[in-house]
């Protein structure tokens, strides 16, 4: 079979348009890099500003999930009342915690994409540096900031896919509710409280830990 036909249409297809949208992609933070170093904010703050906003967003995480559990507990404590309504709440706090978490999981993507590109920057200008010695305690800074990045996305990364069991249990809950409005579906909810409950605690300290290592990177940097 000649060589010319081993690739399908399809194929030839999506590679230049892949390419293409790499390429676009590349050029629009090129350009929103140079937008903000004309207001004197160059990778190192909009890395720093988004490490911030990752820290409020964690700590806004926090209080949404144990917003949850609350809502969880108050409906296995169900003696009699409109069911409806403790169903209708526990729905808005698992979608509070489902916003919330994807809002942490672009806020770290973000952090991840800048970070990317301020590490790639500083190793290029440093290779321009004629001294050596400040060329030597350029590059050891950049190895202690990439080191403690490193620490601090690891934390938020593990944070975040702790969040995953939490939300699908508090899914499952909603649903079965949605499917079930008496009170045997409640008596039935309540050996699985506990879980959750050890699960939301668990979730909480992650993020906590989450919190401290982006103030840790945050206050590296000042």
């Amino acid at each position: 079979m000649n060589s010319e036909h081993t690739h399908s249409p399809a194929a030839a297809f999506f590679l230049p348009c892949l390419f293409s949208a790499l390429f676009l992609l590349s050029s629009c933070r090129t350009m929103y890099y140079g937008v903000q170093e004309s207001f004197g904010r160059h990778k190192r703050d909009i890395l720093k500003t988004n490490v911030v906003k990752a820290r409020a967003d964690q700590e806004q995480a926090q209080e949404e999930f144990k917003s949850a559990l609350e809502a969880l507990m108050e409906l296995t404590e169900f003696d009699g009342g409109e069911l409806e309504k403790f169903y209708k709440r526990l729905d808005s706090r698992y979608q509070r915690c489902q916003a919330k978490a994807d809002d942490i999981s672009g806020r770290i993507e973000s952090i991840e994409t800048v970070a990317g590109d301020l590490f790639k920057e500083w190793e290029r200008e440093a290779d321009t540096m004629s001294n050596r010695d400040l060329q030597r305690q350029s590059l050891d800074q950049l190895q202690s900031t990439r080191d403690r990045y490193r620490t601090m996305v690891r934390s938020m990364v593990d944070a975040r896919e702790k969040m995953n069991p939490v939300l699908q249990a508090l899914h499952d809950h909603v649903l079965f509710l949605k499917h079930n409005l008496n009170a045997q579906a409640i008596g039935s909810l309540q050996g699985e409280v506990v879980k959750i409950d050890r699960e939301v605690q668990e979730l909480i300290a992650e993020m906590q830990e989450a919190i401290l290592e982006a103030e840790r990177f945050i206050q590296g940097m000042e």
